[in-house]
């Protein structure tokens, strides 16, 4: 039971408000004449405005004179784990009270007048689900033994099946589940398979609902009294659930579970506290693992579960993996984007009447800077990380270090004028195809679309046949399961190879394992294409070979060379001023001042986006064996920088 301030008259209260003006790491103290308890969301005024807020606790009478609090929420107080992550997210992502209130609250909270109704139905249904496999069973059997699994199959084999089964326990002891996708284009194939079972106690949550929509779905989770399956992107976590039994992050690896703006957390890592805080189990699931979860799993003896085979045993599983070298020009006399191979496999897949997939890695906005005749690529020497391309100045740079060198005309390997800046777009890929297979029926999938073309609304419509050729970029890599699909081409598997940054062959890998991954999933024969410039790249190799422990090894020895996750800790700094000059000299002074703290220093460096409308970016990338050292720093800062510590990449 809640404990309330029983003295009469004047009662006080710490409350965090939900607003991004607010930048102070304490609560605000405001007043009520009634007893209000611990987690009630109220409006209170912030200023001149009219802001909500949750009570975090009871205090004493201030000796400075307060506000009252406005209104109160008829809805039930927040449950005490989610006002203990609150207060845990704010100091191990060092964010301001307002800020870290946003990621808990909706905004339109304080509109809803009245507990929403039951939507719970009686009972479960579980014989539309299919048998499970004797691996399957075996992995389910080994989650009965701890608290914290990865869970490490290959595509194809049965993960979701696995999410269903532990779902269904947990349920039906009174529990609740929240399984995390990466994209919002996913809700839709995973709503569809959790309806079937729990009926309406799925309840999706995501960014593309109406602000009074979500509000609504928020609302209603908070005030079931049952237990609930929550499905949705990273921001589900927050979710207000009273007993969490189970969380799943499918597709662990994906950088969208890195929040990208403060609080800057990874949703992996706050997951594990939610999990304390519930008693719950954890379960991140993959089928190619992040490099530094899969290691602190190994090293903190954490359970470790693989699945090798596939879940439709009796269906084919049938797949041919072709590599096409794009220096190889012969292969490319019908189109310069469309490699002779491709264009035969996306014609015989229409000949049968089953899909295509053509895939473009377009994360980020680096060109492909290669030498069409040996595959040369220039490399920091002191970073061993790619260089941009910058046509401005017609250098290449590093934007880790800031080591900077002229770009050449000639290859500096074979001697060759054969230096190539590669970059083709959605569009044109959709363009050519129709071009090339006329009658086909082209659609196209990307983040520049209208909510009403998006993957998740066309999900069942595409997966029953209602397109011939899909052309997309990383959405369309993630989980997708489509019956009718038997070709998937990789347009350039090089681009993602060309970034600055640490994480680029990690990102390679998965991304070409992933695509490869929607074909020879039990359905029909498969057959993926990829197009390279480098077909003997570590990651292409790997990942078309579909061997994750020799990639696994040969990049966990990379970091540990270079010093970086899991063997250090990063923190990356940005400063923005109005001229690039301000921005270094700013850069050079913090430097010199993050010397004291005992820490290695890489740059200060121009940032991979230098320059964001009016203003110019510079970085400073800060390495550490103790964390610790990194959040002092961030309480240390001067005005005007941004921090991102445990960031997923450094571009």
């Amino acid at each position: 039971m809640v404990k309330t301030n029983i003295i009469r008259g004047m009662y006080y209260f710490e409350v965090w408000v939900r607003s991004s003006y607010y930048h102070g790491s304490n609560g605000l103290t405001y007043s009520s004449k009634e007893p209000i308890n611990v987690g009630t969301l109220v409006s209170v005024e912030l200023k001149d405005a009219l802001v909500s807020g949750v009570v975090m606790s009871i205090v004493t009478k201030p000796k400075f004179k307060v506000k009252q609090i406005v209104s109160v929420s008829p809805l039930p107080p927040l449950p005490s784990q989610n006002l203990e992550l609150m207060r845990w997210l704010g100091e191990y992502y060092p964010s301001p009270v307002g800020i870290v209130t946003q990621q808990f609250i909706p905004a339109g909270v304080m509109s809803v007048k009245s507990v929403p109704e039951s939507i719970l139905e009686p009972a479960f249904v579980k014989d539309t689900l299919p048998k499970l496999t004797p691996d399957q069973t075996r992995a389910i059997a080994r989650m009965k033994s701890s608290d914290t699994f990865m869970l490490h199959g290959r595509t194809g084999s049965g993960k979701t099946r696995i999410y269903q089964e532990l779902a269904l326990g947990e349920l039906s002891n009174g529990r609740s589940v929240i399984m995390l996708t990466p994209e919002i284009s996913l809700t839709a194939q995973l709503e569809n398979e959790f309806r079937s079972i729990f009926g309406t106690r799925v309840i999706v949550l995501h960014s593309t609902l109406s602000s009074k929509e979500r509000t609504e779905r928020w609302a209603s989770i908070l005030s079931q009294s049952g237990p609930l399956v929550v499905i949705g992107p990273r921001s589900a976590i927050f979710s207000p659930l009273a007993r969490v039994g189970l969380i799943i992050i499918d597709e662990e690896h994906e950088p969208a579970y890195k929040q990208q703006q403060a609080p800057y957390y990874v949703t992996t890592r706050v997951a594990g506290r939610l999990r304390e805080l519930h008693g719950s189990k954890l379960i991140l699931g993959s089928a190619t693992p992040l490099v530094t979860d899969y290691y602190l799993a190994q090293t903190r003896n954490k359970s470790i579960i693989r699945l090798n085979k596939l879940a439709k045993q009796n269906l084919t599983s049938d797949l041919n993996t072709v590599v096409v070298d794009c220096k190889d020009r012969t292969l490319f006399t019908r189109s310069a984007n469309f490699s002779t191979p491709l264009i035969d496999a996306v014609s015989a897949a229409l000949s049968a009447r089953e899909q295509s997939l053509l895939y473009l890695n377009r994360r980020g906005t680096a060109r492909a800077v290669v030498c069409a005749n040996c595959a040369w690529q220039a490399r920091c020497p002191r970073c061993d990380l790619p260089l941009t391309y910058h046509g401005d100045s017609h250098i290449l740079r590093c934007h880790v270090c800031n080591y900077s060198t002229g770009a050449p005309t000639t290859c500096p390997n074979c001697k060759q004028a054969e230096v190539k800046y590669l970059s083709i777009g959605t569009k044109a890929v959709v363009s050519e195809a129709e071009r090339l297979f006329p009658g086909a029926r082209v659609v196209r999938f990307d983040s520049d679309q209208a909510k009403a073309e998006r993957l998740e609304q066309r999900y069942a419509e595409i997966r029953d046949g209602g397109a011939d050729i899909i052309v997309g970029t990383q959405l369309l890599a993630k989980g997708l399961d489509l019956p009718r699909l038997s070709v998937v081409g990789i347009m350039l598997a090089d681009t993602s190879l060309q970034l600055p940054d640490f994480s680029v062959n990690e990102r390679a890998f998965q991304l070409i394992s992933q695509v490869i991954g929607r074909v020879g999933r039990g359905h029909r024969k498969g057959t993926a294409i990829i197009q390279t410039y480098q077909p003997k790249a570590e990651a292409i190799v790997a990942a078309t070979s579909g061997n994750w422990d020799q990639f696994y090894a040969l990049e966990l020895s990379e970091r540990q060379t270079f010093g970086y996750p899991p063997f250090k800790h990063l923190l990356k700094l940005t400063i923005s001023r109005s001229s690039p000059k301000s921005a270094e000299t700013a850069a050079n002074n913090l430097t010199l001042k993050l010397k004291a703290h005992g820490v290695s220093i890489e740059g200060p460096a121009a940032a991979f986006h230098e320059k964001q409308g009016t203003k110019y970016r510079w970085q400073i990338v800060v390495k550490s064996d103790q964390r610790s050292k990194l959040v002092e720093i961030m309480h240390s800062l001067p005005s005007g920088w941004s921090s991102d510590i445990d960031p997923s990449d450094l571009i």
